[in-house]
């Protein structure tokens, strides 16, 4: 089936749509959806891509990466990557931030990030994505990513950068990050 993207200018409106290949053949910008899952004693749920992925397999990443579907809404991509990938129903996400990435060659992205709460006793993995999923604390995650950098997908590192209000190369739109962001 192909799959259909949403064209966006840097103000975030849609300018056309175009298949996924031919987006990223060409390097227009579209959007993505990013969720960061925390267990009920505060770890981060995260997940190795599995290896049969065409792009950036066998790499940890968030609890949740999407591609935002022509027509779709940030939250519903949100939504769609947690039943999808981690067989989740029902979370309750509160919105982050949005911010704009260049996430590899010909890979201009404006993306949200959510965060919520999951039992990972609950998560039923899509093996065709997601070879395991982990969760740790987010210390050891960033001292994790700190000495194994090439074990992790780059823009996990930046959001996790910018939710730990560290630097990174995310250009935050439209608001603070500090002001939405746990700290």
């Amino acid at each position: 089936m192909t799959e259909y993207l949403d064209i966006v200018n840097d103000e975030d409106i849609v300018i056309g749509r175009e298949t996924r290949a031919i987006v990223h053949a060409r390097g227009l910008q579209h959007r993505g959806a990013h969720v960061l899952l925390f267990t009920p004693n505060g770890e981060l749920i995260i997940q190795k891509r599995s290896a049969s992925r065409k792009t950036y397999a066998s790499l940890w990443d968030c609890s949740v990466s999407e591609h935002v579907q022509a027509g779709e809404d940030y939250e519903s991509a949100a939504r769609r990557g947690l039943r999808e990938e981690l067989g989740l129903e029902d979370v309750a996400l509160r919105r982050l931030v949005t911010f704009r990435l260049e996430y590899g060659p010909n890979d201009l992205e404006i993306s949200t990030l959510f965060e919520g709460s999951a039992d990972p006793a609950r998560v039923r993995v899509d093996a065709d994505e997601v070879a395991e999923i982990e969760s740790l604390s987010l210390p050891n995650l960033a001292a994790r990513m700190a000495g194994q950098p090439d074990q992790f997908c780059g823009w996990f590192i930046q959001i996790l950068n910018l939710y730990l209000g560290k630097p990174c190369d995310l250009q935050v739109i439209g608001q603070s990050a500090t002001s939405e962001l746990a700290g």
